[in-house]
């Protein structure tokens, strides 16, 4: 009998463990699935490797998902990251900005042999994948580029398929509603396989075509009871707002939809988060004060304080070793044609050099008021270098200087009326300019010739130049 009380005991142990275990395990299930999905809707990213700006959408997605977090939208945060995005990147954006991300393999791309096929756009139909979110009953999809101004919860009213026209004919894929649906996916999985006709070879042109009758749809106003619409629907041209708009009378003035969303279909290198677009683009300053506001600036501080110390390091040296510079170089006795004119060349390359290299030192998604400030900087240590060198006149040569500097100061110009008249002041100032500084190319080419044909250029070692104070003005 004691035997058999205690083999009832152990068995009763066991089941009680067992049960412990089931419910804890049970808990993490519910904890985990509580993790990877929150709310019934979602507003979605995406990312992939293959291009050389990889790392400032990155940079770009970040802000965009980490303003949409700050606004408080009801709806999960979802980025669709291609397997090669990198593993320490797809931890940051799930634990940094709180992002739910799903890994997929790399859509093919079957329109890659056409002729106006741009290359950049070989992976963007990754954003057919939005179509297999199907634990979501809408999903806005969204291109990295956009800027949040208010939060736009009420696009998960919308119908089956949902999109603006910021092109009177064409629709823009840069935010889109869609009703996932593994039926479409697939469908539109086989007219790939069948060649679909795609103008572009993008997600642009494909979807365009899928959708070909969604100008002929009704306009989107979200019901106010809060019930979700079926079909397709255009969308007001405030939830795109095209950063051009912006441009012409520089405020907003859109009568459509409500001021939601702005978006920045530029050129690749003149997008709102690289530092060299404003002020050519001022809107990107709104970019940077999300940026300022979601992820900050401290990784990229210390680079900036080191370069900063190396220029200013560079310009006390260059101007200490001053009387030495130039001896560095032996130079032989002829005046051949051929060597004087290898040497202005030389040296118009290293001006023009001081001038084109700090853009390719300083972190590119820097914002504007750091690194330009760092870029004058750097061009000014770099044609000091070239100035005491080969002896030339620094007025002239940091003519160029000057002059970006002034037409920072006017495009930045904060009373200009509308873009007409912002555009023409920075044309008259180039009209103004341009003699200014073509008159200092001159100058600097003049003084070249003056130093070589009187030897004061590139002495032999342990001379002296001939002409001393030549170069008092630096």
């Amino acid at each position: 009998m004691v035997k058999k009380g205690i083999g009832f005991m152990k068995v009763l142990v066991l089941i009680v463990i067992a049960s412990t275990l089931l419910v804890v395990n049970g808990e993490e299930i519910m904890e985990k699935k509580a993790k990877h999905q929150r709310h019934k809707n979602a507003y979605v990213a995406m990312m992939y490797m293959g291009t050389p700006r990889d790392y400032e959408f990155y940079i770009a997605t970040r802000v965009m998902l980490r303003s949409l977090v700050k606004l408080k939208v009801d709806a999960d945060v979802v980025v669709i990251a291609s397997l090669d995005v990198p593993l320490p990147w797809v931890q940051t954006l799930e634990k940094e900005d709180g992002a739910i991300v799903v890994r997929v393999q790399n859509m093919n791309n079957p329109y890659k042999q056409q002729m106006n096929f741009n290359n950049r756009f070989k992976l963007t139909l990754n954003k057919l994948y939005a179509w297999t979110l199907i634990q979501y009953d809408r999903v806005v999809m969204l291109d990295s580029d956009n800027l949040f101004v208010q939060k736009t919860d009420e696009l998960f009213q919308c119908g089956e398929f949902c999109a603006a026209f910021i092109n009177p004919c064409i629709f823009h894929t840069g935010l889109f509603v869609v009703k996932p649906s593994m039926k479409v996916f697939k469908n539109m999985v086989h007219e790939l396989d069948v060649g679909r006709q795609n103008p572009d070879g993008a997600d642009q042109g494909f979807l365009t075509s899928y959708f070909s009758e969604l100008l002929d749809q009704p306009l989107f106003h979200p019901p106010l009871n809060g019930t979700k619409l079926e079909g397709t629907y255009r969308l007001p041209l405030g939830y795109q707002m095209d950063a051009s708009y912006f441009y012409l009378q520089l405020r907003w003035s859109i009568p459509c939809g409500p001021n939601s969303v702005i978006t920045f279909p530029s050129a690749p290198w003149l997008k709102p988060w690289y530092w060299w677009s404003w002020p050519v683009l001022p809107l990107g300053l709104k970019w940077h004060e999300q940026r300022q506001q979601t992820i900050g600036y401290g990784s990229q501080i210390p680079v900036v304080l080191i370069q900063s110390v190396i220029y200013l390091i560079v310009i006390a040296v260059t101007r200490l070793a001053r009387p030495n510079l130039s001896k560095l170089y032996y130079r032989h006795q002829d005046k051949s044609c051929f060597l004087q004119t290898g040497l202005k060349m030389t040296a118009m390359w290293c001006i023009l050099a001081t001038y084109i290299l700090p853009v390719f030192l300083i972190p590119r998604t820097l914002h504007p008021l750091l690194g330009w400030p760092l870029y004058l900087l750097g061009s000014s240590s770099l044609a000091s270098i070239v100035i005491n060198a080969f002896m030339l006149p620094a007025v002239h040569v940091l003519m160029p200087w000057l002059g970006i500097t002034g037409v920072l100061f006017v495009m930045a110009f904060p009373w200009y009326s509308n873009g007409i008249v912002r555009a023409l002041s920075v044309f008259f100032y180039a009209f103004c300019a341009a003699p200014v500084v073509w008159a200092s190319l001159t100058k600097v080419m003049a003084c070249l010739h003056v130093s070589l044909e009187k030897e004061t250029f590139l002495p032999r070692l342990g001379e002296s130049p001939q002409l001393p104070g030549f170069n008092k003005l630096y």
